[in-house]
This record gives structure tokens, sequence and C-alpha cells, in this order.
């Protein structure tokens, strides 16, 4: 059946959208936190290169020169916070030190978190506190104080960071494993409410990444053989291989994207 001119219309409005830069990040601001090292340090150069300027809140003050270089190699601006997440109001006075330095902010990434192994029979209340704060209390509180913002200006975009062990049982990290269960969750919960105020909020979902947590795991080989031999892609992801899709998630391409969980794991949850 041929196509009616509105038809052809809006397939030419769509057209002349798509021509548009959807994947810059020009003009926004994002908080990153945890995201002086490791792929914190990753996500916040990803976005620095799409044209974000970067507001790290991280607890210590290990690499932020070489964060910083990084970053305003890229042309971007970047400031940096040191405060323990974990701590009663502070996710309200991150968020507000972050629009006192920038005017604005437009995208939270929740990266910051820790992981402690342990027989499930071995486990120790104070890990389980603590893991449970960082990786799952703390981003609660870090995306009701940022949406408060968001639900003001009325756009914003909130990447949780997720897990396979948000979809698996996985082995001797069970505070590891209930706080990326709750990661999942606490990201399909601010995106049944949030997207009425132009807000999207989405979670990644890495698999096995070379990183120093993983080291240890890949440094015993029955383990490592276990895990590539689940992996279609058939190797361990290199850090860089995250970083397009938390580029994607914070851009005007993902506008219509929102409550998912997007594993990056070169196929690891199809077997």
């Amino acid at each position: 059946m041929a196509q009616s001119a509105e038809e052809i219309k809006q397939n030419e409005l769509a057209l002349d959208k798509f021509k548009m830069d959807l994947f810059s990040l020009k003009g926004k601001v994002a908080i990153v936190t945890g995201g002086n090292t490791g792929l914190g340090q990753g996500y916040s150069v990803a976005l620095a290169e799409a044209g974000a300027d970067i507001f790290v809140a991280t607890y210590g003050k290990a690499e932020w020169d070489e964060t910083r270089k990084m970053v305003e190699k890229r042309g971007r601006r970047i400031e940096f916070t040191d405060v323990d997440l974990t701590a009663a109001g502070v996710a309200e006075k991150v968020v507000a030190e972050a629009i006192a330095k920038f005017g604005h902010v437009d995208i939270l990434i929740n990266n910051a978190g820790m992981i402690k192994r342990n027989p499930i029979l071995e486990s120790k209340d104070e890990d389980w506190d603590r893991v449970i704060n960082i990786n799952l209390n703390a981003v609660y509180h870090m995306s009701m104080a940022v949406s408060k913002e968001f639900a003001k200006q009325k756009s914003g975009k909130i990447i949780n960071i997720g897990s396979m062990l948000s979809f698996q049982g996985g082995k001797f990290i069970p505070s590891y494993t209930a706080s990326k269960h709750g990661v999942a969750g606490l990201t399909k919960a601010f995106a049944s409410e949030m997207g009425a105020y132009g807000v999207q909020v989405n979670a990644i979902a890495p698999g096995y990444i070379k990183t120093a947590n993983t080291a240890p795991i890949r440094a015993q080989k029955d383990r490592n053989d276990e895990i590539l031999g689940r992996i279609p892609a058939g190797h361990w992801a290199e850090p860089s291989e995250l970083m397009g899709v938390a580029v994607f998630l914070a851009s005007p391409a993902a506008d219509y994207v929102n409550g998912i969980i997007m594993p990056v794991d070169g196929g690891y949850l199809v077997r």
C-alpha cells in the first residue's frame, strides 16, 4: 500500500532529526561517582570525549591529577569532591556542589561500588553493611537528590551500574549479588516514575571486564577457563568496550530508552 503524504512527511522529519549529532553531550554536565579510577575514570573520559563537563564525587584523592589531565586534554572542564557517599546528607551536598560549580546537572552515573569475597557461611555482617551501603543505598540517595533537580528542568539521565550479578546468584559474593539485584530494581522503579518528567533511568550490566577487581579470578586458570567457555565473544572485555553504551544512554539518542538493564557481556547471558 502506498504511503500517505503524512507518513512521508513524518519519515522526512525523522531523517532530518537523525542527521543531527544525537550522540553529542556538548553543553551537558555529568556527575560520576567513583569517576577517578578504573571503569569510573573511563566513563568520565568517555563522556568528556562526547562533549560533557564532569563532576567527580569520590572517596580519596587517588589519581585526581591523571583523570583531570585526561578530561582537560579533550577540552572539557572537570571538578572533584572528596566525600563518603554513604554518609547522611552527602548526596544532596554533591548535587548542590555540582550545580554551584557548573550551573546545572544533566547526567548522573552511579558508578561507585565495592565487592567483598567470602563463602556465604564466612560472610561478616560489617562487610554486608559496607557493600550494601555503597552499592545500593548510595545509589538510591544520589538518584533521589538528582531526580529532584531533573524534575524541575524536565530532563535528565541516570545511569546505574549493575552487573551479571543483577541476573544471577554468583558465588562467594552474597552482599554484592544482593546489591546489584537491588540496583536493577531501583533502576526500574525510578524509570517508572521519572519518565513523566522527561527523565530516563537505565543501567549497564558489565560482563567480565579486565579490571583490578577481576584480576584474582583471571589468575585462577580453572575459573578463567570456565568463564571464557561461556562467553561467545571468547575474551574478557577491555574497559573501553563499555564506554560507547555509557555515552549512548547519556545522549539524546536514548531519549526513548527507559528502565532497561543493558548487559554488555559478549553474549555471556545467552549461554
